[in-house]
């Protein structure tokens, strides 16, 4: 690789730091990250709608919860597609374009709460979520929950295995290193994969969630949202747009389908309902052109966080989510 290229994907990569981390609790620059306005002739939601349902705001501890409440991190939130929503903390970044929205117009729920927040974790369900410089969300995700609940999507994990982390570390690696394999060795430490190792950790916050949210509202169905597709099944992918060395990408696609995995494991054995949007979103990976293209990269072509679903990307995850909510 030349000088100038590796110039060109360490801009890339410097530049979708800063977006990528003002999605993140412990980030520095949260207040400062803009929210690109939402591009005209944008798509419909899904279900025909002309428009998406208000979310309600969370309701004060004690409340008996909307008929339906969204909860999860920025892949769940729709960060950055269009403006954020009067009632999302400064932080959160959430929008009227994610799957939540789309869905709670598509089933005409009585009541909805969307809590759903950028860089979230598990652990953010249960207590304020802070931002260094744009202040505590209002309430932890659980309060939104109330017996009165009768559906309620979950879309959280990703950040708990670090995200953010594995992209800037296998991106920065790809044009740093001489090796075939940067990333790979990076996260494989005497012969033990530590993304695995996390995933399998993570199980563990997961069967915690569910078995709150039961507790919380012991009668919703609950829907465990996994995470779409985003490097392609085959090739060499697209460094210019998601810098990865080619040796890695075997590795990098295991790291999401093991965590795809486990959430599917751990809703069926917490009561819950799986949702996969990694299948339908094959074909529509971060190297597609726009048009096809769920995932942006690391320089976002089209309003999105970078490496988070753009407006048609929410499109296709609120599909695999109606459609499993429809199912009973």
């Amino acid at each position: 690789m030349g000088k100038a290229r590796h110039l060109t994907a360490a801009a890339a990569i410097a530049a979708a730091a800063l977006t990528l981390t003002a999605c993140s609790s412990d980030s520095s620059g949260s207040s400062n990250a803009t929210t690109p306005a939402k591009p005209a002739g944008s798509a419909p939601a899904a279900g025909g709608a002309a428009a998406p349902a208000a979310a309600q705001p969370a309701p004060a501890a004690g409340a008996r919860g909307s008929y339906y409440v969204a909860l999860g991190d920025s892949y769940a939130a729709g960060v950055m597609i269009g403006e954020t929503l009067p009632d999302s903390p400064k932080g959160c970044l959430r929008t009227a374009a994610n799957y939540a929205h789309q869905l709670a117009k598509a089933l005409a729920v009585p009541s909805f709460t969307d809590v759903t927040c950028g860089g979230a974790v598990t652990d953010d369900f249960a207590k304020a979520q802070t931002f260094s410089n744009s202040g505590p969300s209002p309430t932890p995700q659980y309060d939104a929950l109330g017996p009165d609940t009768k559906l309620v999507t979950v879309g959280i994990g990703g950040n708990d295995i670090g995200f953010s982390q594995i992209i800037g570390t296998c991106a920065f690696s790809s044009v740093s290193s001489s090796s075939k394999t940067p990333c790979t060795d990076v996260f494989t430490k005497d012969g033990q994969d530590t993304l695995k190792q996390r995933i399998d950790t993570t199980g563990g916050k997961i069967d915690a969630v569910l078995r709150t949210v039961h507790e919380k509202s012991p009668d919703a169905r609950v829907l465990l949202v996994g995470y779409p597709a985003i490097l392609p099944e085959t090739g060499a992918g697209c460094p210019d747009r998601l810098p990865a060395a080619a040796g890695d990408l075997p590795y990098l696609r295991t790291v999401l389908q093991n965590l795809n995995g486990m959430l599917k494991q751990r809703a069926a054995a917490g009561n819950a309902t799986y949702v996969d949007t990694y299948t339908p979103g094959i074909g529509h990976d971060v190297c597609q052109a726009a048009g096809t293209r769920w995932i942006e990269g690391l320089k976002p072509e089209q309003p999105a966080a970078p490496v988070h679903p753009n407006a048609l990307g929410q499109q296709g995850m609120a599909a695999a989510v109606i459609a499993t909510a429809e199912k009973r």
